[in-house]
């Protein structure tokens, strides 16, 4: 490896001296460099100068009032995960109490941040989850008050308004303890049952809300109260509390049913979760559109085989491919047959699959599986079928297939060429280019078109259809 390698090794050489006018260049007129570089100073002091540092910091944070946009967000969120660190790796392996006082201190900042940034894609959020899940970690190791921690739980889950300390009794259940969760469970029906303060009103009838502020306080504190019950029920492994948050019609949601049914399977009690399982998958039978239905199918075929009911599973999986050709239940499907019997169970959903009246999911799972001959029999087949604008799984599939089958890899890209320019979707011009550009590097492997155009006569036809679409030609190789 070369000397001037930029790694840490060779850093090393240049010396502390060097080192340390190069850091004080590259910090000028960088303020989160800067406030990076004072929080390592502090960390040579040790964990209380750092403690102080990062309680400026969130005081900074939270007066901050300008808005963040995209640009700045990306480094908004590596200030908040330097934040994160610093706590993790300095401070709470000396004092985990004040590590955990510094991590509520920063969910607490979560509400500020949000109403001046625009978490679209999550970033802040994630940071949020993270700090939640070291406080998990640290539960074990921290000392409070059962009753006082409870306390402080619930007023900040009913405080919460951007989701930040979601799953915060789950992470505080060890240092809560079975005294801290009853005294929980208390506190929570004594506050969803209490009349609203003025407080609560004056927050709802700042919303324009079409409903009256008193009945809107209400809602909020039965679904509040809900959520608190179910996780205290969950960590202390009770599942009739956990289940009598729902109503029986509720038990039939496929948003519902699976949670449900898995704490009972976890508890030994496998008939009752198969009962619910099925009359969910029931209910969702008569939507049109089941999107649930895969956890349900997960833990319905889960309970059949704990139930030993080993045909009535091999129904279902078979059942469940022939509807979605589904990889994951042929693979199940297969393991369950006698010896020798899989081979020809697997030949015969093969062809299964080359009839799919779906072409572009039939593609995708012979790709997948993988049976590359039999996907390019079907692309060659039915290619008058082949949706170009399905590019995620014609790309895929086109990739795959080109070294062994380069006509079939052709015929999808040319599918794809014709979407877009027929379509007029001038964002995909090129993409359109490049696929047109491995049309003709896989001419010369290409023996015979049969009755198909030659790369050519391809090119030629799109040029007489479609050659006043100047910003697709400037993007064409020559």
């Amino acid at each position: 490896m070369s000397k001037k390698t930029l790694n840490q090794a060779n850093l090393e050489k240049l010396g502390a001296e060097k080192l340390a006018a190069l850091v004080m260049d590259l910090v000028q007129g960088n303020a989160a460099l800067q406030r990076r570089a004072r929080m390592e100073l502090s960390a040579a002091h040790g964990p209380r100068e750092v403690a102080a540092d990062l309680r400026k910091r969130f005081a900074s944070l939270r007066r901050a009032t300008s808005f963040v946009d995209w640009r700045k967000q990306r480094a908004l969120v590596k200030d908040l995960e330097g934040l994160l660190g610093m706590i993790e790796t300095i401070i709470a392996p000396q004092d985990p109490d004040e590590a955990f006082e510094l991590l509520w201190t920063f969910l607490q900042l979560a509400p500020s941040i949000h109403e001046r940034t625009d978490d679209s894609n999550g970033a802040i959020g994630g940071v949020m989850s993270d700090a939640v899940d070291l406080i998990a970690e640290m539960s074990p190791g921290i000392s409070r008050d059962p009753a006082a921690l409870a306390e402080r739980v619930l007023d900040a889950v009913a405080e919460a308004g951007y989701g930040e300390f979601d799953g915060i009794i789950p992470a505080t259940a060890e240092a809560l303890g079975q005294e801290g969760l009853e005294h929980l469970k208390r506190i929570t029906q004594a506050w969803a049952e209490a009349p609203p303060t003025e407080r609560e009103l004056e927050r709802y009838q700042s919303y324009g809300l079409m409903s009256s502020a008193e009945d809107s306080v209400r809602r909020n504190k039965e679904v509040t109260r809900s959520i608190i019950l179910a996780d205290v029920a969950d960590a202390q492994g009770d599942v009739d509390a956990y289940m009598a948050r729902y109503s029986a019609e509720q038990l039939t949601y496929g948003t519902i049913a699976p949670d449900v049914a898995r704490r009972l399977l976890d508890v030994g009690r496998v008939d009752e979760a198969c009962d619910i399982v099925t009359r969910a998958r029931a209910a969702e039978d008569g939507k049109s559109f089941g999107m649930f239905r895969y956890d349900l199918d997960a833990i319905f075929e889960e309970c059949l085989e704990r139930q030993g009911k080993s045909e009535d599973l091999k129904a279902h999986l078979w059942t469940t491919f022939e509807q979605t050709l589904s990889a994951p239940c042929l693979r199940k499907y297969l393991t369950l047959q006698p010896d020798f019997d899989d081979v020809e169970a697997e030949e015969a959903a093969l062809d299964f699959a080359e009839a799919y009246p779906h072409l572009g999911a039939a593609i995708g799972f012979l790709v997948d599986w993988p049976a590359r001959d039999r996907a390019a029999r079907v692309v060659l087949a039915r290619a008058e079928e082949l949706d170009g604008n399905s590019y995620h799984t014609l790309t895929t599939a086109a990739d795959a297939l080109e070294a062994g089958h380069p006509l079939a890899a052709t015929l999808m890209r040319r599918a794809m060429v014709l979407d877009t320019l027929t379509g007029g979707k001038s964002k995909r011009y090129r993409h359109a280019a490049r696929h047109l550009a491995e049309c003709r590097a896989c001419d010369a492997a290409i023996e015979d078109y049969g009755d198909r155009h030659s790369h050519a006569q391809f090119l030629e036809a799109l040029k007489q259809d479609h050659g006043r679409k100047h910003g697709f030609w400037r993007l064409v190789d020559p």
